[in-house]
């Protein structure tokens, strides 16, 4: 793996519908949206994330945890969890999960003030998420946060 502040990374913002994908350079700081993945019942097609996987060749995989805003996990945070170590099982990529709260919520109103519709879905909020998602661990690494 290269060394601290030269890893190309993928980020997922995990939906039960959609899947947000953005992906950077850790050098760099910053993130591009790569793809919104539809998914069935949080279930993607794993044949389009081998193939992003493949282009992208990432050194680090981040997965955003949707925590509650008290810390508590929920359903979605167990989701996301699984769906990380899917990636890490089926694929042998390092996975990080990633506190995303609000995040998407953030993302929304980035795709509005843009002059975006309230039909978010094909209007770019997952893959936004997600670049927001790489976005505060590039910062947390920059401040010397450790792992999640």
């Amino acid at each position: 793996m290269p060394e601290r502040g030269r890893r190309r990374v993928l980020a997922f913002d995990y939906g039960t519908r959609r899947i947000g994908v953005a992906a950077g350079q850790e050098m760099l700081g910053r993130g591009e949206p790569v793809a919104m993945i539809p998914a069935r019942d949080g279930i993607p097609d794993w044949t389009v994330i081998e193939k992003l996987l493949q282009e992208w060749q990432p050194d680090l995989v981040l997965v955003g945890l949707p925590l509650n805003m008290d810390d508590s996990e929920n359903e979605m945070c167990a989701r996301a969890r699984k769906f990380g170590k899917r990636i890490h099982g089926r694929f042998h990529f390092e996975v990080e999960m990633v506190d995303e709260r609000l995040t998407s919520f953030e993302a929304k109103g980035d795709v509005m003030a843009a002059g975006g519709s309230r039909d978010f879905g094909r209007h770019g909020v997952d893959d936004r998420a997600a670049v927001l998602i790489l976005e505060t661990w590039f910062r947390e690494q920059d401040n010397g946060a450790g792992q999640f």
